[in-house]
């Protein structure tokens, strides 16, 4: 009889030890991810319908991430493009719509330069949620404020915020270079 009772003692030792390595390394994750993504993550935990839905998809991002060719730019590049924004920014105050489609299409040739896929505005997110999620919701307002100004439904001053917004995203994906590449 003490048999039983000393199998059933180690049974139950044994799965609670599970039970609290699969809790800790839960919350490992989830603390990676907190730090990965910043406010990526409480934005996609609240548009999924379970934390885990949203945990699942950020580590499929960073799966697809890890399968691209994220290459730094030249310092060549850094300083050419560097260049274009100026342009691009004094171009802003004689035509204001027309400069943040250029801003638009300047972050959008920085990040293919660097090697992110360009195809569609959600993936470009998805892609750069995963090394730039500090900058995602500029890009998101500025791509929206972008989209307005296309139709014409854009004022100035929201103009203005979408290349202050293109700005943040364009110099945080400048930064990472190389010399002589």
């Amino acid at each position: 009889m003490t048999t039983y009772i000393w199998v059933a003692v180690v049974v139950v030792a044994v799965v609670a030890l599970a039970a609290i390595g699969y809790i800790g390394l839960r919350q490992q994750r989830r603390n990676h991810l907190r730090e990965r993504f910043g406010p990526e993550y409480e934005r996609m935990v609240s548009e999924r319908d379970t934390r885990r839905e949203a945990e699942e998809e950020l580590l499929s991002r960073e799966q697809r991430h890890a399968e691209l060719d994220i290459r730094p730019l030249t310092d060549e590049s850094r300083d050419t493009y560097a260049h274009r924004w100026t342009e691009v920014q004094e171009r802003f105050v004689d035509a204001p719509a027309s400069a943040v489609t250029e801003a638009d299409r300047l972050v959008t040739a920085v990040m293919e330069e660097r090697g992110y896929p360009t195809e569609g505005f959600e993936q470009r997110l998805s892609d750069l949620s995963v090394g730039h999620a500090q900058t995602l919701d500029h890009y998101r307002a500025a791509h929206e404020i972008s989209g307005r100004a296309a139709r014409e439904e854009s004022s100035t001053e929201e103009l203005r915020q979408a290349m202050v917004h293109y700005r943040t995203l364009f110099e945080d994906l400048l930064q990472e270079t190389t010399r002589g590449r």
